[in-house]
This record gives C-alpha cells, sequence and structure tokens, in this order.
C-alpha cells in the first residue's frame, strides 16, 4: 500500500479518506458510491483536523473499515493508507 504525504496543511482529510478507500477498493475515487458525505459529516471530519483536534475517528465507507488517527494517519481494514501529518 502506498503512503501518502499528509504534511500539506491545505489538504482536506475527507479527500484523502476518499483517495485511500478508491486505492484499497481498486477504484477511481468518483466511482465511490455513496459519497462519503452520506456516511459522515465529511465537513466536521475536515474541521476536526484541521484545528488539530486530539480526536480518533472511525467508520465503516464502502465496505471497508476506516480509521483517522488522532494524527491525521488514514488507516482502510488495518492497513495504512497515509502518513500521519507533520
Amino acid at each position: 500500500m502506498q503512503t501518502r504525504d499528509a504534511s500539506q496543511e491545505r489538504e482536506r482529510i475527507s479527500m484523502a479518506v476518499v483517495e485511500a478507500v478508491a486505492e484499497s477498493s481498486g477504484t477511481d475515487p468518483l466511482d465511490l458510491t455513496p459519497p462519503l458525505s452520506s456516511v459522515i459529516d465529511a465537513d466536521a471530519l475536515d474541521r476536526l483536523y484541521r484545528k488539530g483536534a486530539d480526536v480518533e475517528v472511525q467508520f465503516e465507507y464502502n465496505g471497508h473499515a476506516v480509521t483517522v488517527g488522532t494524527d491525521g494517519a488514514i488507516t482502510v481494514d488495518g492497513t495504512p493508507a497515509r502518513s500521519p501529518r507533520q
């Protein structure tokens, strides 16, 4: 699994989740259904991590268990999909 650089502060963590799940599924991010926003409040997720909240978020998306760690690391089905923000 490829590790994504999370050092870009402007990056939306919700988009990184979509990309990680798409990569894990072997599909294009635009082809994922349902949209992430129907599973979790993507704007709230972005705000949490943009403000540096000390939380871990876990949810199911597109048949995959997704975890966004306190450091911004994303795992899909227990496999690291994105490195923590620096």
